[in-house]
């Protein structure tokens, strides 16, 4: 079949148009295989081939029109909906609204990647914080669940959660992008079919939304939504290179900077941190990835500083992206409490002093906002 026909084709396994273009949305195949696909022949996406074969979900991404098409829906149900956010990035990975789309279902928040946050932070004080954060941004979840969705145990103990709370329906997984979602998924079919032996590949219809239906075990299902895209995330400016650099893989050791008043913190060069005034001398604690290097300079120094090593000593960015990256914008802030800058998919930086006036500077379409500490 000519390439001209690429729109006509659709995968069997998901209904979606197949596509060469983007690999993290629905129906992806190479250009080389859709080349040499015959007229009549069933062909599945790369997601539901390697669900099919490996009984592994790849996480590809929502349209906004799709992700409020499919919160429609699940509106118009009984069901439970499990609510799965980054605990890393709390702020970047929340879906605004998702309670008035809840409608009278309840709702479970799950905190994913607990395992990058340090050891010290208690689980009580994780799950109070959660709450709390929660119930700011207009959600009264049913439960609030911590785990690691790369812990086997963890996640057996959120499956009987969910066993328990559904009373009979269906559940919905939901969650953006970068969330961990994908992992967890593969975890509870690693479980079903380990334990059960239930799920097959034959088990799993899908839509054009790209759902993945797992059977529960009174003839309703657990589905798996498509990753909802947060364009706030800083992930989304990113090559896969930069992201290696930014996106925390084992438990963040914070990092403590004495800064005098007019000191600047960059953050790699995707950020910069600046302490215009306060009590004088003052520490500020700076929760990123470890593989992410941090620079200290004066305040009236980092204008040309940034201008002349953005993407040399001030990395990632890499010298071949430095063009794609939007200008970094200036967010300034009084702060009145033990509070943390959030820098939204990058990390924070908590702030012990009241009175003390900093700026947040991030690419343009970044999120930086302040909120409670959590640690």
């Amino acid at each position: 079949m000519n390439e001209s026909n690429d729109t006509d084709m659709i995968c069997i396994g998901c209904g979606a148009v197949l596509q060469s273009e983007h690999d993290n949305k629905a129906g992806f195949l190479p250009q080389s295989v859709i080349n040499n696909i015959d007229e009549d022949q069933e062909v599945y996406c790369k997601r539901c081939f390697r669900l099919r074969h490996y009984n592994e979900v790849q996480d590809v991404e929502l349209t906004d029109a799709d992700f409020l098409n499919m919160l429609h829906e699940i509106s118009d149900k009984k069901a439970l909906i499990i609510n799965i956010v980054d605990i890393f990035d709390f702020n970047g990975s929340f879906i605004p609204g998702i309670q008035r789309f809840a409608g009278n279902n309840p709702v479970i928040l799950v905190g994913n990647k607990t395992d990058l946050l340090p050891k010290s932070l208690k689980e009580g004080k994780m799950r109070q914080w959660l709450t709390e954060r929660a119930h700011e941004a207009g959600l009264h979840p049913k439960a609030v669940f911590l785990t690691s969705a790369v812990k086997a145990d963890s996640v057996e103990a959120l499956m009987k959660m969910i066993d328990k709370e559904r009373n009979g329906q269906d559940v919905y997984v939901v969650g953006t992008t970068n969330v961990g979602k994908s992992t967890l998924i593969n975890q509870i079919i690693k479980l079903a079919t380990d334990t059960e032996d239930v799920i097959t590949t034959s088990y799993f219809p899908g839509t054009t939304l790209g759902k993945i239906e797992i059977p529960l075990d009174d003839n309703h299902v657990l589905v798996d939504t498509p990753g909802i895209i947060q364009s706030s995330q800083i992930a989304h400016y990113l090559t896969p290179k930069e992201l290696k650099y930014v996106t925390p893989r084992k438990e963040i050791k914070p990092k403590v900077y004495q800064l005098n008043e007019e000191q600047t913190l960059f953050l790699g060069g995707l950020a910069r941190f600046d302490y215009i005034k306060g009590n004088g001398k003052q520490p500020f604690v700076c929760y990123l990835s470890n593989e992410l290097t941090i620079h200290r300079t004066k305040l009236e120094k980092a204008d040309d500083l940034y201008a002349r090593q953005k993407g040399a000593v001030l990395t990632p960015p890499f010298e071949e992206s430095l063009d794609t990256l939007p200008e970094l914008k200036r967010f300034e802030f009084m702060i009145k409490e033990p509070t943390d800058l959030v820098f939204s998919g990058l990390g924070w930086i908590s702030i012990e002093h009241a009175g003390t006036k900093v700026a947040g500077w991030a690419p343009k379409g970044v999120d930086i906002i302040i909120r409670k500490s959590l640690i």
